[in-house]
């Protein structure tokens, strides 16, 4: 059923290539919590990251989606289906002298388009003009950077708990719009997030970091108020590295192509979120009535040769 209070959350995947059981682990919680707590739900499709968007992957990513039982009150939206509200609020930053142009490498475009990952490299404060000036932005011709403060930034996580973070020395003055025309990740998020209602953020503890620059953003556009935030825990693999192709084949699409039941899938997953509970078959309901996000595991989850092995059957 539709929610039918004022808060609501998103699922945001970005049609890159297909899910892997870390995204699936970070949209189910996402999900249950949803449900659990009444928000609704938005599906937001997040396709900016240019070359690297696979124009199959959407229609992949809905199939999967449904396959392990989630369901959206909204959308899909796609991100680039109407940026004109992202270019609004990069004339604001612009002419308030919250943003300038530079220089960038066609590696630093490609990277500020997407979502960053835990222990990128930052961009040097440096880089800044001696002295800001308003601007006119101009959305195709170069490069904006945010003229990042210098002040720590807290974090009150509804799972990690008070952080404190400072921008200025954990990211410099990042990257907000590209030449290509259009949005780097930070801005887009901050623009959709707060156009669209969003007001419980669920994602991995990768993108922490990336919650005290949105903070930065949506005080310096006026906008809020600004949403709770749940990082999770990520899913890593046997080298203690963010999951990924490296570790084999954790793509859904391919245990789906396997024949492995969507319970067992999400079996895992139960195994994964919820202490003392054994690697065994379990529907999405009862995943939902028993998952508790105060007892979560807060250490990252290592996807190891067992768990595939079990998910196919083979131990």
């Amino acid at each position: 059923m539709p929610a039918t209070t004022p808060h609501a959350t998103r699922l945001a995947p970005s049609p890159t290539g297909a899910l892997h059981l870390g995204n699936a682990r970070t949209f189910v919680v996402n999900w249950i919590l949803a449900r659990r707590h009444g928000w609704s739900v938005l599906l937001r499709i997040e396709d900016l990251d240019g070359p690297r968007v696979k124009p199959e992957a959407l229609e992949q990513t809905l199939h999967v989606l449904d396959w392990l039982g989630l369901d959206w009150d909204r959308g899909p939206i796609v991100q680039s289906e109407d940026l004109e509200p992202h270019a609004q609020a990069m004339d604001q930053l612009a002419r308030s002298a919250w943003a300038y142009p530079c220089n960038l490498s066609r590696t630093e475009i490609a990277a500020a388009a997407s979502a960053p990952n835990a222990g990128d490299a930052p961009v040097p404060i440096t880089t800044r003009p001696r002295q800001l000036q308003p601007a006119r932005f101009d959305d195709r011709q170069t490069n904006w950077r945010f003229a990042t403060p210098e002040r720590d930034i807290r974090i009150d996580d509804t799972f990690a708990g008070r952080v404190t973070i400072n921008p200025a020395k954990d990211a410099g003055d990042f990257v907000i719009w590209t030449k290509r025309g259009t949005p780097a990740y930070q801005l887009a998020v901050v623009v959709d997030d707060a156009r669209q209602g969003i007001t419980h953020v669920v994602r991995g503890d990768d993108l922490l970091p990336s919650a005290a620059r949105q903070v930065l953003l949506y005080e310096a556009l006026g906008l809020g108020p600004i949403p709770t935030y749940t990082h999770l825990p990520l899913v890593l693999g046997p080298d203690g590295r963010r999951l990924a192709k490296r570790h084999g084949d954790t793509r859904l699409t391919a245990y789906q192509q396997q024949g492995v039941p969507v319970e067992r899938v999400l079996g895992l997953l139960a195994h994964w979120s919820i202490p003392e509970f054994p690697r065994r078959p379990i529907d999405l309901p009862e995943f939902a009535q028993r998952l508790q996000l105060d007892t979560m595991p807060r250490e990252p989850v290592t996807c190891t040769a067992e768990d595939d092995a079990w998910l196919l059957g083979r131990s």
